[in-house]
């Protein structure tokens, strides 16, 4: 079977942005949405600065009910679900049992459960907790799926509804996962995309056990160093992105405006560490080598990278050297650029709000800057785009994504047509 498929509809909320355009905008003008956390007070951590979004749950629609069920991460999902389904023109069309629900996050709903521990223990004090003070919501956000299931009903999805978590490459991987859904038959129309809202105390403290987020806490607007050698960590974010993924005939058919099509996905893992990376970057080459594979497409044809670019020392050279190996020549001629300079890394999420930003670049045929790069690592020696977009060809493009545990993706998108 030989199914195509594009995507149709596009919802993002990204921090400094409420919404495709306003994202674009912040994006071309090369505009960091990093600040000093303001969600509590980040005076006690090393790192003290975040990317948050500037979400107003009443003013997106939500209900008080919707707001006391959800955790912040499944209002952010949901929003940009509805908002993906009304860009896709799809309305009611759509066969409920053909529609479904690839969902990716990283740590799911994290900022209740933070929230009702501390309720329920007096801030930590108490060992022994009274379940009178359980709020009848802690069973939804003790499991995950109904973080999707949450998408499913707000989209009136039936067919296969699914919650994928492979921490920082879960927004790629769940796209990858909704496109094959449609590929086998399963689906016809699959909603998919990420969420993670992790700007909480114990987050903020867990990556600074391992100092991987940067104390730049003087100048959080330069915080975010992607390629950089003063890079010192990433900034952690929040966010989501959600698509509509439909095959092409079917889109074409109906004379949807189609964005892009998923022209090939693979994943690789390096068994290999935790948080570690080899330098020879081979795992994440791999997988970029099966996405052209599957796309049938030579390393030529790629006219834009999307790269991780987490900030991070070890990263940045990592994939700095799998472009290499898997593009080899060609990878000094392509643009290359991380948006985390300008909206963080928000975990899960960030594969599925950078490849929002892929679909715009295209949509524009322009390249987003990295942000803050004024003094280039040696190693890091490709065309980074610093500071200022460029115009530029985008008709291909191949975004990665590096995660803990050794998890490598890349997917390819190739421009869409009406």
């Amino acid at each position: 079977m030989n199914r195509r498929v594009v995507i149709t509809g596009v919802g993002v909320r990204a921090p400094g942005s409420l919404g495709k355009d306003a994202f674009w905008e912040l994006l071309s003008a090369g505009r960091t949405a990093t600040r000093r956390i303001t969600f509590f007070d980040p005076s006690p951590y090393r790192s003290q600065v975040a990317a948050e979004v500037d979400f107003d749950a009443p003013a997106e629609g939500l209900s008080p009910r919707e707001i006391r069920r959800m955790d912040r991460a499944t209002q952010l999902a949901v929003v940009c679900a509805r908002d993906a389904m009304n860009d896709s023109g799809l309305g009611e069309t759509a066969d409920p049992h053909r529609v479904g629900v690839s969902l990716g996050s990283a740590i799911a709903s994290s900022t209740s459960l933070e929230r009702e521990y501390l309720v329920l223990s007096d801030s930590g004090k108490r060992w022994t907790m009274s379940t009178d003070q359980l709020t009848p919501q802690m069973f939804d956000y003790m499991v995950p799926s109904i973080m999707p299931a949450e998408v499913a009903w707000a989209v009136d999805a039936e067919g296969p509804v699914v919650m994928m978590s492979a921490g920082c490459t879960s927004g790629m991987d769940s796209v990858g996962h909704g496109a094959a859904l449609i590929r086998e038959g399963s689906a016809d129309v699959v909603v998919a995309g990420a969420t993670d809202a992790p700007i909480t105390p114990i987050t903020v403290a867990s990556f600074d056990a391992i100092r991987a987020t940067t104390n730049y806490n003087d100048t959080p607007g330069q915080a975010s160093r992607p390629f950089d050698g003063t890079r010192n960590g990433f900034v952690l974010a929040e966010g989501a992105a959600m698509f509509v993924l439909e095959e092409l005939t079917a889109a074409r058919r109906r004379g949807a405006h189609i964005y892009a099509e998923v022209a090939g996905f693979a994943n690789r893992c390096n068994a290999y560490h935790m948080t570690g990376l080899k330098i020879d970057g081979r795992e994440m080459a791999e997988a970029i080598r099966a996405a052209l594979d599957k796309a049938k497409l030579n390393p030529d044809s790629v006219d834009y990278i999307n790269a991780h670019g987490s900030g991070t020392k070890q990263n940045d050279r990592h994939e700095t050297a799998a472009f290499k190996r898997s593009l080899g020549e060609h990878a000094y001629r392509t643009p290359v650029s991380s948006i985390k300079s300008m909206v963080g890394h928000s975990l899960g999420a960030i594969g599925s709000v950078e490849i929002a930003a892929c679909v715009l670049a295209m949509e524009n045929q322009a390249v987003p800057p990295t942000a803050n790069l004024h003094s280039a690592d040696p190693e890091c020696d490709l065309d980074y785009v610093p500071v200022e977009a460029r115009e530029h060809k985008v008709d291909t493009v191949l975004t990665v994504g590096s995660g803990f545990g050794g998890f490598q993706s890349a997917m390819v998108l190739t421009r869409g047509t009406a």
